[in-house]
């Protein structure tokens, strides 16, 4: 069995209008039930998941490694993770049009 312990939980419409405004989100009333039912389908499908055994199946951190890293296989090869130095933070902050001398000002797009 996976490590993962199934959990059932529904997901109420209080959750599905706290999820919204968390997101930024303006969901119309009938809007909601839909949201509810696609994020109950998904957890339905997560908590399937956590019950297949996985015992003897590696770890993986890349598909790329499966595929062979072939760049007709996976649109491109990875550069090197190479340590290099940054720009400093005064050389950017001087080429910024408006700063407050330790971060960049921008105007407000999110309204609430």
């Amino acid at each position: 069995m996976s490590q993962l312990q199934a959990i059932s939980v529904e997901v109420s419409l209080e959750d599905v209008r706290r999820v919204a405004e968390l997101a930024n989100l303006e969901l119309t009333p009938e809007e909601e039930p839909r949201m509810q039912r696609d994020l109950n389908a998904i957890l339905g499908h997560v908590a399937q998941l956590a019950e297949l055994d996985t015992t003897g199946v590696p770890a993986m951190a890349q598909v790329a490694d499966i595929l062979g890293g072939e760049p007709d296989r996976t649109g491109a090869e990875l550069r090197p993770d190479i340590l290099r130095p940054s720009i400093g933070r005064a050389a950017v902050l001087e080429s910024a049009p408006e700063t407050d001398g330790r971060f960049f000002k921008v105007p407000k797009v999110i309204e609430r």
